[in-house]
């Protein structure tokens, strides 16, 4: 345990020196949102005595706090070491916060955390207190007899074996834990339930489960329900074979929800397979009718009926009733090959026949149990049911429950019949459920759509999204001007907007959102083609994809299926695309094999070979291509990585390919590869071991097409890279997106800087460089939309060694407007200008406003640290040194109702100084 306090702590420290050293530290980000989408709940906690007050949060985007219902939040995690949640429990008394941090939803995308946060003052800081091995934290229990007391459970690694998981307890704060309840280390507790009469009794939920990159299992035999009569201190096995509760292999993830000390409710996601029903004799031809067909019974069949087959199950349409019985008559293929056709990768995890959602109650403290209802809850928890496991029970009602899976359900019957409580503007997949004791039908419900809020048991919902806490899994961006971003994001489609986004309420009053959905599921990348700025492809997971002229909304779809008795095509759930920058008609798509389209992605040619390991068994598709680049210096000359850690290079658009990983780290995914826009042979690699719970920073150049490899990783801090990208004007500047923030080189990749100001530590997963702005645009997987100017920053090799540099000043649009109101309850309008500036020095400098002829307006003093700078400026000149000068020149002025004087048209000086040294910068005020 010490030794992985140090790691921890080193860890830290890491990452605070690289923040303590930087010089980009005041380098501004502004978050462009968007937030209407919002993104996916994990947990709220709502004060009881004043329901209007919440916490809320999010899974990777952070604690947010609101005390209005909803109507606005506030994240107080920005300060936080993660912004990845699991539980929270607050003491609402004392104002305590307690955080498990480590998102307990087991999905894809489901980030680790550092341990258990504790906020003694509402979120103003925070202070880890252990369990920093659990990376995933299930549910929190304060004691509302002591507050000191706390009961955690622990989910554990999500993609490895770890000893801390189970329940823990703490009976001083946090300062020292015990282990009260370990099953083994690949077994963890994801629901704690205390009777809301009796803090002494609780019952909580074991879950056994593994993810790997290829394969998930959410249940096992050590998958069961536990009771505590002694406040957490010890534990006993409550679910048996013969009492009622399911038991075995089959047992998967288990929500619990008490009525007192002896009613409870248990939700359980039950991975048997359902009993076999006889199936009606279908009309036509299907699937399974080819799987034991013979040649000659193939031979035999009414071609109607098998053209009728082609056509209904989405075949090529060059594929017709008479050229397939001449393939198979030449032994081309087999007639099974007409049933594996429409078996992609993904056909045993959507078409498993398991139980599924089960509701089971107990009356007498679980020692028995009963199933509520007789039929099957279809469409509950769908093929993934490990993803919720959400119960609530009204406690003045023992029969109003709730359900949470991909609808949200409510019961008045105690189970046995349900109701769907989803309406048009609440989103699919449910994680959190609060029921008001007090206020009948008040109800808040946490989705993968953000929070809302009920005052009718469900009939009609309000949607609180202000906070933009979108995953976004890809960010580009086109050439208009002003540019607009686009993106896709967990469950919440493909949007694109403008990139001078502000958060504003005023579009609810014209009811037009600035950003527009292009498309829905999870949206992945999206490419743009420069030649019209309008047509654009994206789509959603497993390689569903679209091109979609957004003038028109003409939209064809894209899905290259694989030849007819080939091995079907494995496409990553981030399928790569890419636009060829030599000519965009060039559209290329990764599965296991690269396909290329020479005419917008209406027809697709294979041109390559398997490129992956060949892939492994299991319920999630592996051995898939995950990153595609094309050099700008030569059509053909391209890269691709795989998500078991091939990389490989072809120079002739296909025809051969050379595996170039053999010397780097194996068998991780690879998350990026990019060829130089710089150098032909140089080439980018970033590895992430994240699904191996390995989080260290992998990333390489070649300067040799792969030959050989340099590691580039120098002094950054452990954590799993997701994107490089090179600046757009200097070979020497990179940078990097990894699963805690953005990091900057100027030396390519000698040393690391991250950027800090307006950037919580977040996943960022995309970044792009967008030339002719000169921004970085940001796609954070949690945080929605970032973007800085770069401007100044691209000049540091320039300008590293000068002892003060004034970079170039916007020019301001003169307004007599300025300093004034449209009436006096209005903010008066104050111009202002953000001037940047560089010092090899910290310190106090001076800044002085000059007329064109040196004469000096105004003056006033910055503080200003080693590196880059910003001051903002308002324009204004000092009526004892400005006046006269005008009135000499002639010039008309006149001080504005804020009693300030403003700047006429006209050019200016902005000039720096310290002691003897200073620069000087002209500006206009046009």
């Amino acid at each position: 345990m010490k030794k992985l306090v140090l790691i921890f702590s080193f860890l830290f420290l890491s990452a605070e020196i690289i923040s303590q050293t930087s010089i980009i530290n005041n380098i501004p980000f502004a978050n462009i949102g968007p937030s209407i989408m919002s993104g996916r709940i994990v947990a709220v906690d709502v004060n009881p005595t004043n329901t209007i007050e919440f916490y809320a949060a999010y899974a990777s985007g952070g604690l947010w706090y609101t005390n209005n219902n909803g109507t606005t939040f506030t994240c107080v995690t920005n300060n936080a070491p993660t912004q990845n949640m699991g539980a929270i429990a607050v003491d609402w008394q004392k104002g305590t916060i307690w955080i498990g941090t480590g998102e307990s939803n087991s999905s894809r995308s489901s980030y680790a955390g550092v341990g258990v946060l504790k906020s003694d003052d509402k979120g103003k800081t925070w202070q880890n207190v252990g369990l920093k091995d659990s990376q995933h934290i299930g549910k929190i229990i304060i004691n509302k007899m002591n507050p000191n007391e706390v009961v955690i459970g622990v989910i554990g690694h999500l993609y490895t074996p770890n000893n801390e998981r189970g329940i823990f307890k703490t009976t001083d704060g946090g300062k020292t834990w015990k282990n009260v309840l370990f099953i083994n280390e690949n077994t963890g507790v994801i629901d704690i339930n205390v009777s809301p009469v009796n803090p002494n009794i609780m019952y909580a939920a074991s879950w056994e489960r593994e993810r790997k990159a290829w394969n998930f299992k959410g249940n096992g035999e050590n998958s069961a329900i536990y009771k505590s009569v002694d406040t957490g201190n010890t534990w006993s096995k409550i679910s048996k074979k013969g009492n009622g509760f399911p038991t075995g292999d089959g047992v998967g993830r288990i929500g619990l929800a008490t009525f007192n000390d002896e009613i409870l409710y248990a939700l359980l996601d039950n991975q048997n397979l359902r009993p076999a029903k006889k199936k009606k004799k279908e009309e036509g031809l299907v699937k399974n009718d080819f799987k034991k067909m013979s040649k000659e019974e193939f031979l035999k069949l009414d071609n109607k009926k098998l053209n009728s087959y082609l056509k209904d199950n989405d075949f090529n349409k060059k594929y017709t009733a008479q050229n397939v019985k001449e393939a198979i008559k030449k032994n081309e293929f087999k007639p099974i090959d007409l049933a594996t056709y429409l078996e992609d990768a993904n056909y045993v995890l959507l078409n498993s026949e398991v139980i599924g959602a089960e509701l089971y109650k107990s009356i007498d403290g679980g020692e028995t149990w009963e199933k509520t209802h007789k039929d099957f809850l279809d469409g509950v928890y769908s093929s993934y049911g490990y993803y919720f496991g959400t119960i609530a029970v009204n406690t003045t009602n023992q029969n109003k429950v709730y359900i949470a899976g991909v609808p949200l359900l409510k019961s008045d019957d105690g189970g046995k019949t349900f109701k769907s409580l989803n309406k048009e503007n609440v989103h699919a997949d449910h994680h959190a459920i609060w029921i008001d004791s007090n206020l009948k039908d008040h109800i808040i419900n946490g989705n993968d759509g953000g929070i809302n809020i009920s005052y009718d048991d469900g009939e009609n919902w309000i949607k609180n999204n202000a906070p933009s806490v979108g995953q976004f899994y890809s960010v580009n961006t086109d050439n208009k001007k002003p540019y607009n971003v686009y993106g896709g994001l967990q469950d919440n489609g493909v949007w694109f907007g403008p990139s001078n986004y502000k958060a504003s309420k005023r579009w609810e009053s014209t009811g037009n959102y600035p950003y527009k959905m292009i498309g829905g599921g999870d949206g992945m990348q999206v490419q743009i083609d420069s030649r019209d700025n309008e047509t654009v492809y994206s789509g959603s997971q497993f390689g569903y994809y679209y091109r979609k002229n957004l003038k028109t909304n003409k939209q064809i779809n894209i899905h290259p299926k694989h030849e007819l008795g080939d091995t079907p095509y494995r496409y990553n759930w981030q399928t790569p695309i890419l636009l060829s920058p030599h000519n965009q008609d060039i559209f290329y798509m990764g599965a296991n094999k690269l396909l290329r389209s020479m005419d917008k992605g209406e027809n697709f040619k294979v041109i390559s070979p398997d490129l992956t390991t060949g892939g492994k068994k299991g319920n999630v598709p592996y051995g898939t291509l995950t990153t595609i680049s094309e050099s700008p210096f030569q059509f053909g000359l391209i890269y691709v990585g795989s998500d078991d850690g091939y990389i490989n290079v072809t120079k002739d658009g296909g025809v051969n390919w050379t595996r170039i990983s053999d010397n780097l780290p194996q068998n991780l995914w690879v998350s990026r590869a990019i060829a130089s826009q710089y150098k032909k042979e140089r080439v980018y690699i970033a590895l992430n071991g994240y699904r191996n719970d390995d989080f260290k920073p992998y990333i390489f150049v070649s300067e040799d097409y792969g030959k050989t490899w340099k590691n580039i990783q120098s002094n950054l801090p452990n954590s799993p890279i997701n994107v490089i990208r090179e600046d757009s004007t200097d070979e020497n500047i990179l940078y990097l997106g990894t699963d805690e923030g953005v990091f900057v080189t100027f030396n390519k990749g000698e040393n690391w800087q991250q950027f800090t100001k307006g950037l919580p530590i977040v996943p960022v997963h995309d970044l792009v460089v967008q030339k002719d702005s000169k921004h970085l645009v940001i796609g954070t997987h949690g945080r929605s939309i970032y973007k800085a100017d770069i401007t100044a920053l691209q000049k540091f090799n320039e300008v590293k060694n000068k002892d003060i540099v004034v970079f170039e000043i916007p020019k301001i649009k003169y307004s007599s407007r300025w300093g004034s109101a449209w009436n006096q309850w209005l903010e008066p309008n104050v111009p202002k200008i953000t001037v940047p500036f560089y010092v090899v020095n910290g310190g106090t400098y001076t800044v002085e406003i000059l007329s064109e002829d040196e004469r000096q307006l105004q003056k006033f003093s910055v503080m200003a640290s080693k590196g880059f700078n910003y001051v903002d400026y308002d324009v204004t000149f000092s009526k004892n040194k400005g006046k006269n000068y005008f009135i000499k020149k002639d010039t008309s002025i006149k001080i504005a109702k804020n009693q300030k004087y403003y700047l006429p048209k006209g050019n200016y000086i902005l000039k720096i100084s310290k002691g003897s040294i200073s620069t000087s910068q002209k500006f206009e005020v046009q």
